[in-house]
């Protein structure tokens, strides 16, 4: 089945496209924009899920569940925010359809025009900051800390499954507190929890980092982001984290009495991942020969191909795998026990290798006789016999040691492809080539823009572990103080 698997070399975006489709994460859809996230592609997600939620929880939040439809005078009530999204909204005009009169088909029914048009959610600050002015009266009501899980609606014209859909699959957290300290703390927390997840459950090194002016959420006084660089050396953003100042209370009235008894504006935050981490999970880590997943987030982990000829043998090796595939499970370790008869062991092994299982166990007669079983790992494509007996606490070992390697190499990837570029010469030079480029900025938006349109490079973020060097704008020759992240990206 991974045949004819395009090279990353070659062709990165079919390379791209054909580890969606015969890996079966997804498909196209045939409403234009929109994909199909097939069983396989969703056990991913729902890993990813599970790990973000514990996370959530874990500091303090709740999930609740808001409307999909956003009154049009809730999205203008945020000047900001409104102009922000207007042209990628989808918007509800009519409530119903009725016979064609003049032959076969639905129309719009012309009389069910709705009084005011509602838009499918392309975020849900407005809908949301109308339901807390009815439940924040005092500051015994704060912090109050939500976050749902749903999707949303952003009019895409140039669309690519995962990384930019007309529909998609998200959380968004959506928290008020009673001091700007309180919201800012927030706001830097979740994004400590996004790079948390990325590194240590997707083996995906991140930079954090504040969005510039130009680039913040509409409607936001600040925007921190996470960005991971993918192995075509583009950047892809990760996840983001908004700092709304009082933006979103104002506009929506909601108040609350504070312990002085003084009526006063509460503080907000916003933050969200979506069903695009599965882009940047496919990117950053696949190969010529199909995807590889960190174990943390494999729906399959560990999958014991049997080899065999006769059902006589088949019944051997189950009898002596029964018990490893029970101690398997007992550790919370996923297998599966493929002695389905309708493909050979060849084809399994490659089906197994494209769909990136990270740990293929092959046992036939041969191994049986012998004590042995051959263990194949993803992330290395290397095959070793090892002893049946403590196989069980090898994986365990194993597992651990593969997340990590998978880390380590795209790390090492994305430390080979970060440069420091000090002219304008060299910063042409090595966008061509991609990768994260560290160079001086002088704080302009008319520079950033310049640069933008002049290379089709962004600013990423401004970094917070990059260290204060004076220099100069390597656009401008302005002077500067920090170098930013530039790169060109999805």
């Amino acid at each position: 089945m991974s045949k004819g698997l395009p090279k990353r070399s070659e062709n990165y975006s079919e390379w791209y496209n054909e580890i969606v489709k015969r890996a079966e994460l997804a498909e196209n859809s045939a409403v234009r924009g929109c994909m199909v996230i097939k069983p396989y592609g969703f056990a991913i997600w729902e890993k990813m899920q599970r790990a973000l939620d514990d996370m959530f929880k874990e500091t303090g939040h709740q999930n609740a569940y808001f409307p999909l439809f956003v009154p049009k005078s809730f999205l203008e009530k945020e000047e900001e925010h409104a102009s922000g999204f207007a042209k990628e909204c989808a918007v509800v005009t009519h409530y119903r359809l009725k016979t064609n009169p003049n032959g076969k088909g639905l129309i719009v029914d012309e009389n069910a025009k709705l009084e005011e048009e509602l838009i499918v959610r392309p975020t849900s600050e407005a809908v949301i900051w109308n339901a807390y002015k009815g439940w924040i009266q005092s500051w015994r009501d704060l912090p109050l800390l939500i976050n749902q899980w749903a999707n949303v609606v952003r009019w895409e014209m140039r669309t690519r499954i995962f990384l930019r859909t007309t529909e998609f699959l998200w959380q968004e957290g959506h928290t008020a507190h009673a001091t700007k300290d309180e919201a800012v703390e927030e706001t830097n927390k979740m994004l400590g929890v996004y790079a948390t997840f990325a590194e240590e459950w997707m083996a995906l090194p991140v930079i954090k980092g504040a969005k510039t002016e130009n680039e913040r959420f509409a409607g936001a006084e600040d925007t921190l982001c996470i960005e991971g660089l993918m192995q075509d050396g583009k950047a892809l953003q990760c996840g983001t984290s908004h700092f709304l100042g009082q933006n979103f209370a104002k506009s929506f009235d909601v108040q609350f009495v504070n312990k002085e008894n003084q009526l006063e504006y509460v503080w907000g935050t916003s933050w969200g991942v979506s069903t695009r981490l599965m882009g940047a999970l496919i990117m950053a880590h696949s190969d010529d020969q199909g995807l590889v997943l960190p174990p943390k987030l494999a729906p399959i982990q560990v999958v014991i191909v049997p080899i065999y000829r006769a059902e006589e043998d088949l019944a051997k090796i189950t009898k002596r795998i029964e018990p490893v595939v029970k101690e398997l499970k007992s550790k919370g370790i996923s297998v599966k026990y493929d002695d389905d008869d309708k493909y050979k062991p060849g084809y399994k092994f490659a089906e197994y290798e494209l769909r990136g299982v990270p740990v293929r166990l092959g046992i036939g007669m041969r191994d049986l006789e012998n004590g042995t079983i051959e263990v194949a790992r993803r992330d290395t494509l290397s095959k070793e016999p090892r002893s049946i007996e403590g196989i069980v606490e090898y994986i365990e070992t194993l597992l651990d040691k593969i997340q990590s390697n998978i880390y380590q190499k795209a790390f090492k990837f994305r430390e080979e492809n970060t440069f420091k570029v000090d002219t304008w010469e060299e910063f042409q030079t090595q966008i061509e080539t991609g990768g994260f480029i560290l160079a001086h900025w002088d704080g302009t938006s008319e520079t950033e823009e310049k640069i933008k349109a002049e290379t089709k490079a962004t600013i990423r973020c401004i970094p917070f572990d990059e260290e204060k060097e004076s220099g100069n704008c390597v656009y401008t020759g302005e002077p500067s103080k920090q170098r930013v992240v530039f790169a060109r990206a999805y």
